[in-house]
């Protein structure tokens, strides 16, 4: 009983520092300035997606349709929704995401809707 129980034991230290030591690695790099290896590490950048302010043109089914007339002052979205919007007979699926942007002129998105502000609200889907 006692040889099974240092035998367990042993086993347990062991696989202990084989799984802390996994994660170690050297740091060659001077005090306070580690975290400057990680970053320099990752090749991710941002999409121009990510980048784009008012979002992008929609790469999924639109979730409703929205045929603006030359009354239409306003348009309001939710983050990440995806709208197929009609403009004078020209069709674009967009997807609006936006959290935090102020209300921006539909032309930066179609160009020649005029006068129509659009207005992004956080998406009940997400809310927490």
């Amino acid at each position: 009983m006692k040889t099974t129980l240092i035998k367990l034991s042993f086993i347990a230290a062991i696989g202990g520092v084989a799984a802390t030591s996994a994660y170690a690695h050297p740091d060659y790099t001077e005090a306070g300035s580690h975290w400057l290896n990680h970053v320099s590490e990752s090749n991710a950048q941002p999409t121009a997606n990510q980048l784009a302010p008012f979002g992008y043109k929609a790469v999924a089914a639109p979730s409703r349709e929205i045929t603006l007339s030359g009354e239409a002052k306003y348009l309001n979205v939710n983050q990440l929704e995806t709208v197929r919007i009609t403009v004078d007979g020209k069709s674009l699926d967009w997807t609006f995401d936006t959290l935090g942007t102020r209300p921006f002129a539909l032309s930066e998105v179609i160009p020649g809707a005029r006068g129509v502000t659009v207005y992004v609200s956080k998406n009940p889907d997400f809310a927490g």
